[in-house]
């Protein structure tokens, strides 16, 4: 071989490497979204467009380098069986689930594709990965809190309404966080002498008779679990309380922003900015066997001030300075 034609061939081999990495840049990558929320809540596009917004930080651009589809569950079974199945058959390159039922109906499809959740609770005694440290398989993600903190939400109520004898819990015992967070408010309720009383609704009538017949009862308040049924009806059940005069606590901000006397939880947008850095490392080559499931780092106590002075409650001094929102 001539040696021009050597040095030009040695230069050719060196440069695929090179064009390979750019051919891949170029390449259009795409996300399967599956939502535990309604195409047309307002709480559901906020966190999608802060995921594709955390994704443009890392020069993801969604309708450029990048195209998510988004499927909304609405607490449907049937519906995460169908959306799951559809997103699948798409070949995306990651899923992003909301929600435990969303990660469990897609993991039954594929164990193939990365899966990255967020709002998932409790995800190894789900049997959805391994271990937090090593998740092994598809699947990894951020989890929404310890059932520990569901605590929180009767020493809450108990706090801004002394008065309270007796208390109604909101959950869906057909998912498996509903069991789990009522347990973990009924261990701490004799020390705060509070009657617990489970509300396990068919559907949104059943919920709001059970709401109406217990609110009958003096010195009385309510805690809405986790669940995609009461994420679908929370505007019915925030108006319920208020109809009923109970003071509420919430597990998620959105509740008291929307009318709800009070929420402490996780900071819900911060999970969807996490997600978009495990899908960009996906992207670059990571594994989610290897990425370990992490927890919230910042929990939130809201009070929607305006819903207190409606149900004639007046907020303590000391519950006012611990809160990170006041809502007027």
């Amino acid at each position: 071989m001539r040696r021009r034609e050597f040095i030009a061939l040695l230069s050719g081999a060196a440069a695929w490497p090179s064009a390979a990495r750019a051919q891949q840049s170029d390449r259009i990558r795409r996300i399967g979204m599956l939502s535990n929320m309604s195409s047309g809540d307002s709480q559901g596009r906020e966190e999608a467009a802060a995921f594709a917004e955390a994704l443009k930080v890392h020069g993801w651009i969604s309708g450029g380098n990048l195209q998510i589809e988004y499927r909304w569950g609405a607490g449907d079974g049937e519906r995460y069986r169908t959306y799951a199945a559809q997103l699948v058959a798409q070949a995306p390159d990651v899923l992003l689930a909301v929600g435990g039922t969303a990660v469990g109906a897609l993991q039954r499809v594929t164990r193939d594709i990365p899966i990255v959740f967020v709002a998932t609770s409790d995800p190894v005694n789900r049997g959805l990965v391994a271990s937090l440290a090593r998740p092994g398989g598809n699947t990894t993600g951020f989890t929404i809190f310890e059932y520990s903190i569901c605590a929180k939400w009767l020493e809450l109520l108990k706090e801004i309404a002394p008065r309270i004898m007796r208390a109604a819990v909101i959950r869906d015992p057909s998912e498996f966080s509903g069991v789990a967070e009522f347990a973990a408010i009924q261990a701490i309720a004799p020390s705060l002498s509070v009657d617990l009383s489970p509300i396990d609704p068919r559907d949104s009538d059943a919920m709001e008779r059970a709401v109406r017949d217990f609110a009958r009862q003096s010195n009385s308040g309510l805690i809405v679990t986790t669940s995609g049924a009461s994420i679908k009806d929370r505007d019915r059940i925030i108006a319920l309380a208020a109809q009923q005069r109970l003071p509420a606590v919430y597990a998620s901000d959105y509740f008291a922003t929307a009318g709800g006397l009070m929420s402490y939880g996780p900071d819900d947008i911060d999970q969807y900015r996490r997600a978009a850095d495990y899908v960009d490392r996906i992207f670059k080559g990571e594994k989610p066997a290897e990425l370990p499931v992490q927890a919230p780092t910042k929990f939130e106590l809201a009070i929607n001030l305006k819903t207190a002075k409606t149900l004639g409650i007046a907020v303590p001094q000391t519950l006012r300075a611990r809160a990170d929102k006041l809502i007027e």
